[in-house]
């Protein structure tokens, strides 16, 4: 039975996606490089911020080995520049 990842977008990554939360539906746990990959299946747009976008789930950033599981929250993270 598929379970949903909740999915928070933020700055460019939400414009590409068209909403700061959307669900995506995964069977069991995956790296988060693959649940990355899946969401730019979804939203192909997002190919061109794979060099830098950052995944948080559950509030911490992620390696890309790291596992995404059913019920997770996955955070898509631009850049960040301060100043």
């Amino acid at each position: 039975m598929a379970k949903e990842v909740h999915l928070l977008a933020f700055a460019g990554a939400r414009d590409v996606v068209g909403a700061a939360e959307v669900a995506i539906a995964i069977d069991e746990p995956e790296t988060a490089r693959a649940f990355f990959e899946r969401v730019v299946g979804r939203f192909p747009a997002l190919a061109p911020y794979r060099a830098s976008l950052r995944l948080a789930v559950n509030g911490s950033y992620a390696r890309w080995e790291e596992p995404v599981s059913p019920g997770d929250e996955v955070a898509l993270i631009p850049p960040v520049a301060g100043g």
